[in-house]
């Protein structure tokens, strides 16, 4: 323990609170006591465990464009686009087709040589790399470019050559240099069609109803850790893309109505006058309108009757654009309040098939995953001005859209439903690099489920990717979360979903419900709009909390091990027991020893992970509640022990 007798004893930073206290009186206090405080911390690290960083991470700190503050460093930079989209999609033909114009921002110091090009939807190519399979039938051609310019200088496209290289889902395109703080224009015509199964994260729901996802060519990121990215896209790793702002104008034909991110700019050209006044009450009404019911679907009197309409969609300053079409689906809106002191509304909209029953509680359940987000946990207002939830193929999530699809029981549908309303703060709030850090959203996703579902209905106890993690648990697929998701196979789902969300789970039992949001929130308030990686989490959260956490990022990022606890021995005296736990694995885990007493009464006796901390390995419990103990049980459901048969003790 460095006592604050150390930290005044401490030449450097005696300086440094001279400076701060003679030289600049005109700041506020609290100004001041923040740098003073944060000094001490600095100076306190140099004696604290250090995590290893990186060479390629390490270069971003050394850069200034990251902080050991956790905050994005004095250079830190981004680059930025601003995409117009004019997309038309042929229901009856699956045939999707666009022109597009990128405007393409180079903020970043270095001179750009090329521009990689993501071409998702070549995911379904013939002959392209997957490790996520789909039927022989919906292999197809993949992305056709028409047409590509940069700053008008029109591509040769029609085969690789040393100005333009496909390859998997990847363009590259080595164009004029883009010089520092310079930006460019992309002119882009293309076409593809829509898979009709094999839905992964877009494709045919039925015959009348789409969802349509990485539809368009995008810049992929450049950013200040890797440069380009240059992972392909192959069906299980999520994507990474940098925040633009788009402009989408999605043409389909009469009786068609199209959801999508972003708000929609001209409902007059494109609903009927009942649609467009039920679309109004929707936006103030606590209670949900349906406001494409099923006389308005039996009567086809929804849309404008032209023979195409075009559907006008404005989005700011968010990673990705998605759309769904359908012309049988009910819609269900309604809108809340979302922050209290601003009162600015959210929309909530589920949008189904009649026929699946498992939806009409949708509605309901959204509702509540949105306020509990925006004033519980994390209690950060939800970022967008909708939350759209489709009956769609999938279980996927898209900045204000959700792919879902239906399920048999109550609690999956809670369970999926907040899981991936969860995801419009993890990864979009903040621009995570999923393809390589997927616990840094999916972890969030389900410790979200964990806690909302239960909310919902308190009968619940979420225990999803639980049963897995247990049965990994110390095996050599088992791998250190900080291993890049890009590199792991095996425990891919483990390291993404529960592994993650039990270090964080944990992290909150240490830490207390307040001290926890305030270090989230703070942590999401510095990357809100930029690109974190993990060691702006660890930082972060150590500053936030005024705690080093390095022993516990280490144990759980870095360290290979496993959850396993045990009663080691139990001393009695009189009346009052003396229960040493073991820590027999290797992660810091909370006790959860549950006791009952010979009278049949019970009694929950617990500690938070933070007893490990100064890497003792024994625990000891002194039970004095005057009476006799016929059972002891090391138990609790966020505690999958490997080995439970030292876990129990009966007398």
């Amino acid at each position: 323990m460095i006592t604050m007798a150390h930290y005044l004893n401490n030449s450097f930073l005696f300086s440094l609170c001279y400076f701060f206290f003679t030289k600049r009186k005109k700041k506020k206090v609290k100004e001041l006591f923040s740098a003073f405080f944060l000094s001490l911390y600095f100076v306190s690290s140099i004696n604290a465990q250090q995590l290893y960083i990186p060479r390629n991470i390490q270069k971003a700190f050394d850069d200034g464009t990251r902080s050991m503050d956790g905050k994005p460093g004095k250079n830190y930079w981004q680059n930025f686009a601003d995409y117009d989209l004019k997309i038309k999609f042929n229901p009856k033909t699956r045939l999707v087709e666009g022109t597009e114009e990128i405007i393409y921002y180079n903020n970043s110091p270095d001179t750009l040589y090329k521009l990689i090009i993501r071409n998702y939807p070549d995911y379904f190519r013939r002959g392209v790399l997957r490790d996520y399979g789909i039927e022989i039938e919906d292999e197809s051609e993949g992305l056709t470019l028409e047409k590509l310019a940069v700053n008008d200088s029109v591509f040769d496209i029609s085969r690789n050559n040393n100005r333009f290289h496909r390859s998997g889902t990847n363009a590259t395109v080595n164009c004029t240099p883009i010089l520092p703080h310079q930006k460019s224009k992309l002119e882009i015509k293309w076409h593809y069609t829509l898979n009709k199964g094999s839905h992964v994260r877009t494709g045919q729901v039925d015959d009348g109803s789409y969802f349509i996802a990485y539809s368009f060519p995008r810049i992929a990121v450049y950013d200040d850790v890797d440069g380009w990215d240059e992972n392909k896209y192959l069906g299980n790793n999520e994507s990474y893309f940098d925040f633009g702002n788009f402009n989408a104008e999605i043409t389909v034909p009469k009786n068609y109505a199209v959801w999508a991110t972003g708000e929609l700019q001209n409902a007059n050209e494109v609903f009927k006058e009942h649609i467009i006044n039920k679309i109004t009450a929707s936006k103030n009404s606590d209670q949900p309108v349906f406001v494409i019911d099923s006389l308005d679907l039996e009567k086809n009197n929804v849309t404008i009757k032209n023979k195409w309409n075009t559907f006008k969609f404005k989005a700011t300053n968010v990673l990705d654009f998605a759309f769904a079409v359908s012309d049988h689906y009910l819609w269900e809106s309604s809108s809340m309040i979302i922050d209290s002191v601003s009162k600015r509304k959210a929309t909530i909209n589920t949008v189904f098939n009649k026929i699946h029953q498992d939806y009409f509680s949708v509605h309901s359940f959204s509702r509540k995953t949105v306020e509990v987000m925006s004033y519980d946990f994390p209690a950060v207002p939800y970022p967008y001005s909708h939350i759209t939830v489709f009956d769609g193929l999938d279980q996927m999530e898209y900045p204000m859209m959700v792919n879902n699809n239906t399920v048999k029981d109550r609690a999956s549908n809670i369970e999926l439903t907040d899981h991936e309303i969860f995801h419009m703060l993890f990864p979009f709030y903040m621009g995570i690099n999923q393809t390589k850090y997927a616990w840094m959203d999916e972890g969030w996703a389900t410790i979200g489920e964990w806690y909302i579902s239960p909310i919902i209905d308190s009968t619940l106890t979420d225990e999803y990717g639980l049963d897995r993690m247990k049965e990994i648990s110390g095996s050599e697929d088992d791998v250190p979360l900080i291993i890049p998701a890009t590199e792991n196979k095996n425990s891919y789902f483990v390291n993404a979903y529960p592994k993650p969300a039990l270090v964080y789970w944990y992290l909150k039992d240490m830490l207390g419900d307040d001290l926890f949001r305030k270090s989230i929130q703070q942590y999401m308030s510095d990357w809100n709009g930029k690109h974190p990686i993990p060691w702006d989490f660890f930082n972060s959260v150590n500053i936030a909390s005024g705690q080093d956490l390095n022993w516990f990022w280490q144990k759980w990022f870095y360290d290979y091990g496993s959850i396993d606890l045990g009663i080691k021995t139990i001393a009695k005296k009189d009346s009052i027991y003396d229960v040493i736990v073991e820590m027999k694995g290797n992660k810091p885990v909370p006790i959860y020893l549950n006791v009952e007493f010979s009278d049949g009464t019970k009694k929950e006796f617990h500690h938070s992970a933070m007893i490990w901390k100064n890497g003792n390995k024994e625990f000891t419990f002194t039970i004095n509640e005057n009476k006799r103990i016929s059972k002891l049980l090391l138990k609790n459901t966020y505690v999958p022990d490997v080995n439970e048969k030292d876990n129990e003790n009966i007398f």
